[in-house]
């Protein structure tokens, strides 16, 4: 494909301005600039081409310092800051010479943020009570097919401490329907996990799987891995799957269904992930609720509004072209597919949600829970970050609409995470007074006072809502009443959210790693599975 056949919206790392390449090792950037331009596929590049230290220099800093404001490599703009700075001093001396003031502002701020989640949740609840589900259309069921019509296809699996499921792992791609001549997986490994590798060499791998080891290097993180592995791949199209995934055999067949009728622009697919082991611990049906109603529902609801689609970690779908195109993985962002979402639609590519589903293991232990959900909302942190470092050009790239649109969906689940245990404090404290109930005297009193109750019950109550539905929608209706302890859990993810913001500034690039453990024994992901 040529830069001249994409589409006239996208923007490309490679025309953008930015400082020159700071280090011989960026020497990949004019490299894929050139095949892509020249027609060939990026899968057609030599491994032995580039030595290895440059191919993992290129892995960590090609967005960097070619495209340096859209990589999380710089965490924080000076700007921003500053802006942060005068804002909260601000806040601070207002506060101090009028505390009625600033409550009334602050708090009229964050109930217009969290009656878009309200506003977002009952669009979603209605768009998927239609009778044809949005993302369920039948047009993106797979066609006949011979294997020779179709496409190559690679899958990128990441691995690192998963020496306990490697069984697993190779038993799930294996049930894959693909046809092996066109299947190209990729075992990603890092130098330093030992165990992992050993556990690889015990395991009999099929032909069509190839083991690829990543050198030591910083920051170690997932992104930094498939940047290292993808130019290895010679698939038309590139999807990632991790450990623990139980992907739907014929996933592959109806992603290429899905690129071949979808619109030209279409960059990605994110196939629907769920939990496999709801009954393991009230976490894992908690997590379970809340990966059904996000994948199912929210997803879909945010397409057919056109706003921004945050991806998921594992079974997103690339045109390969276009995710070269779009400068590939961050690897100084730990939510690279968050981050990587919001790139392509900055850059007027689209993303459609898939009618298949990929099983996952939901964390178990209060303390990997933690871990994993710490990582979600910093890199949520750093996304948000990056993409408003430069407002005006967010707005000339995404619109009004999408502009404002990000600004809900990155920014109001941080700053409702950070604010949601204060509302606690601030209703004991009226408790205590008696004034709980009591509405204001004055007119803009009583009005933030309406928008905050409704606030409140349809907070709870949408969320409540549709985390029932969408669970029975899956066959789990046993999992309705659990929605009703939903105020403890989102309480986990408030603290979350603070140890989060402390590794912002600590070690924003730390990866906290999610342990997993074998499927033996455990629920069959198929048994879950429901339209």
């Amino acid at each position: 494909m040529s830069i001249a056949e994409l589409p006239d919206k996208v923007r490309r790392p490679a025309t953008r301005a930015g400082p020159p390449a700071k280090s011989a090792i960026l020497e990949i950037t004019p490299l894929i600039t050139e095949i892509i331009e020249g027609g060939q596929d990026v899968g057609s590049i030599a491994p032995v081409s580039m030595p290895a230290a440059g191919r993992l220099g290129a892995a960590v800093n090609h967005l960097k310092f070619a495209w340096p404001e859209m990589s999380a490599g710089w965490p924080v703009w000076a700007w921003q800051i500053w802006f942060a700075t005068i804002l909260l001093t601000s806040m601070a001396a207002a506060f101090v010479l009028g505390p009625p003031l600033v409550a009334v502002t602050v708090l009229a701020g964050l109930s217009l943020t969290f009656f878009c989640f309200s506003l977002l949740r009952i669009h979603s609840l209605c768009n998927g009570l239609r009778p044809i589900l949005a993302f369920e259309t039948e047009r993106f069921q797979v066609p006949s097919q011979t294997d020779e019509e179709l496409p190559d296809y690679t899958i990128l699996v990441p691995l690192f401490g998963e020496a306990g499921i490697v069984t697993d792992l190779v038993l799930a791609l294996e049930a894959l329907t693909y046809p092996v001549s066109k299947l190209q997986v990729l075992i990603i490994l890092e130098e330093a996990d030992q165990a992992t590798r050993d556990a690889i060499l015990r395991t009999p791998l099929p032909a069509h799987f190839v083991v690829i080891t990543v050198p030591p290097g910083q920051p170690q993180t997932k992104p930094r891995a498939l940047n290292f592995a993808l130019l290895e791949a010679r698939g038309e199209y590139v999807t990632v799957f991790d450990a623990e995934d139980v992907p739907e055999p014929d996933q592959l067949q109806k992603a290429v269904a899905a690129f071949r009728f979808g619109p030209k622009n279409l960059a990605c697919v994110q196939a629907r992930l769920n939990v496999y082991n709801p009954e393991k611990s009230w976490l894992t049906r908690q997590f379970t609720i809340e990966y059904t109603m996000l994948f199912d529902w929210l997803l879909p609801g945010l397409q057919a509004l056109d706003l921004p689609v945050p991806l998921g970690g594992t079974s997103n779908h690339f045109r390969k072209s276009y995710l070269v195109a779009a400068g590939g993985w961050d690897p100084f962002n730990v939510t690279e597919d968050a981050d990587l979402g919001i790139r392509l639609a900055r850059m007027g590519y689209g993303v459609s949600v898939l009618n298949s589903t990929t099983w996952e293991e939901a964390p178990h232990r209060p303390s990997a829970w933690m871990r994993q959900r710490t990582r979600w909302l910093k890199g949520w942190m750093q996304t948000y970050l990056v993409h408003t470092r430069q407002p005006l050009q967010l707005w000339r790239d995404l619109g009004a609409w999408r502009f404002w649109g990000l600004h809900a969906l990155m920014g109001g689940p941080i700053v409702s995470a950070l604010v949601h245990p204060w509302f606690y404090v601030l209703a004991a404290m009226n408790a205590w007074h008696g004034t709980l109930l009591q509405a204001p005297a004055n007119l803009n009193g009583q009005l933030l006072w309406a928008l905050g109750v409704f606030n409140l019950v349809s907070g709870y109550a949408t969320a409540a809502g549709l985390g029932a539905i969408a669970v029975q929608r899956r066959s789990r209706p046993w999992l309705s009443l659990h929605t009703l302890i939903m105020p403890v859990y989102w309480l986990m993810i408030s603290y979350a959210a603070y140890r989060a913001l402390f590794q912002l500034v600590s070690a924003p690039y730390y990866w906290e790693k999610t342990e997993h453990t074998a499927r033996t024994a455990q629920h069959d992901p198929a048994a879950g599975n429901a339209g």
